[in-house]
């Protein structure tokens, strides 16, 4: 409380009534057809991994499968050109800045008051106002904001909006980019969209028609990238095959595990 009372000392009186009311004026309309389970993110202490726990259940979160599975050779090529440095401080910065502006844009979607006087807030603002200006225009309805969804014995992750989309149900995930984007660079945000997707269809019963991605840049390029009918299905069953990678490796990870395990007790005994 103190903190809040310092911050709006540092503001007009114009400041803090907007203060006060980011969001409040707003929102999107809510239909509560689908009663969705709550899940809880944590971390495994055996692996170091993020898993979400679901009905006394751990499962891997869509995220850390992507990861495992990915090439990844550009990333290594971008590090050694720019430096580790260099490469961790953009890193780090465009990870806060996104954090960021979700938050601005499942406050809004809530209709609940909110704003973020960080400098990384500051730059996050408008990035999740040309989102809404743009991107939410069709949205008629939505379900659920920073939903957990999960497929039983699988996999689990949070997606940022279930939600009515010029008439069909839809999968939205709200990305942040330093430069615009081009179809071919973002395959980990279709199969992002294809696993949730399938998760929402396998759990509630749905029939998700389409996934949408909207970006938006630090100088407020907007773009938005849709996939339905057979190309989604194509992404899906994409995600599984990596989906088979991930326990893959995991299975190698284990048995290397254990062989190690076996080579250390067999030299103490010795």
């Amino acid at each position: 409380m103190k903190k809040k009372k310092e911050t709006e000392k540092m503001m007009s009186d114009e400041d803090i009534k907007e203060y006060h009311n980011i969001g409040k004026e707003f929102g999107l309309k809510k239909n509560n057809k689908y009663n969705y389970i709550q899940g809880k993110q944590i971390t495994d202490h055996g692996t170091g991994k993020r898993v979400y726990e679901i009905n006394n259940y751990r499962l891997p979160s869509v995220t850390t499968i992507l990861g495992a599975t990915k090439n990844q050779e550009f990333l290594k090529e971008w590090k050694a050109k720019v430096g580790e440095q260099e490469a961790e401080r953009i890193k780090n910065h465009s990870s806060s800045r996104g954090t960021a502006m979700h938050k601005f844009l499942e406050h809004y979607i809530l209709g609940t008051g909110y704003d973020d006087l960080t400098t990384i807030g500051q730059e996050a603002r408008p990035m999740a106002e040309k989102i809404i200006e743009i991107g939410f225009t069709p949205v008629e309805e939505y379900y659920a904001s920073e939903v957990t969804l999960h497929y039983p014995g699988l996999y689990a992750g949070q997606t940022d909006l279930v939600c009515l989309h010029n008439g069909m149900e839809t999968v939205v995930d709200f990305k942040q980019a330093n430069r615009p984007k081009k179809k071919e660079w973002i395959e980990d945000y279709y199969l992002q969209i294809a696993a949730y997707a399938m998760a929402h269809d396998y759990v509630y019963n749905s029939k998700i028609q389409q996934g949408v991605i909207m970006v938006c840049t630090p100088d407020l390029y907007y773009q938005e990238f849709k996939v339905e009918g057979l190309e989604l299905k194509k992404w899906k069953h994409k995600f599984l095959k990596r989906l088979d990678m991930y326990h893959e490796l995991i299975h190698d990870e284990k048995e290397k595990a254990n062989v190690q395990i076996t080579e250390r007790d067999f030299t103490r005994n010795e």
